[in-house]
């Protein structure tokens, strides 16, 4: 496959590892599973993934684990918990925890998978 075939479906699966992230947590506490209410918890994340994917170019090399991978992870945590803040959402050092760990899984544990695959 060509890079300029994988880099849509690498972004794909990032947006779709961080809105699973985000409905497991609010399926967790019962919040419910509308749409709405998981475009709400995901948001901050998601712009911390898209902001994780410029600062890593990502499009060059979108399966690397180093420097991509890690990049958008940290990214995603870094900037969404600083948003969560700004908008007054939850930021419980549990929580913090919690999603740097589960995201790191989904967002490192797929391009392990396809590297492993490929």
């Amino acid at each position: 496959m060509r890079l300029r075939n994988k880099t849509p479906a690498a972004l794909a699966a990032d947006v779709a590892c961080v809105v699973v992230f985000c409905a497991i947590g609010r399926r967790s506490h019962a919040e419910g599973l509308t749409l709405t209410g998981v475009a709400e918890t995901a948001w901050p994340f998601l712009t911390g993934t898209a902001l994780g994917w410029v600062l890593a170019r990502a499009w060059r090399r979108p399966l690397a684990l180093l420097p991509t991978g890690v990049v958008v992870w940290v990214a995603t945590v870094v900037v969404g918990m600083l948003l969560r803040k700004l908008t007054a959402q939850g930021t419980a050092p549990s929580f913090i925890v919690v999603a740097s760990l589960t995201t790191a899984a989904l967002l490192l544990g797929w391009r392990a998978i396809a590297r492993s695959v490929a």
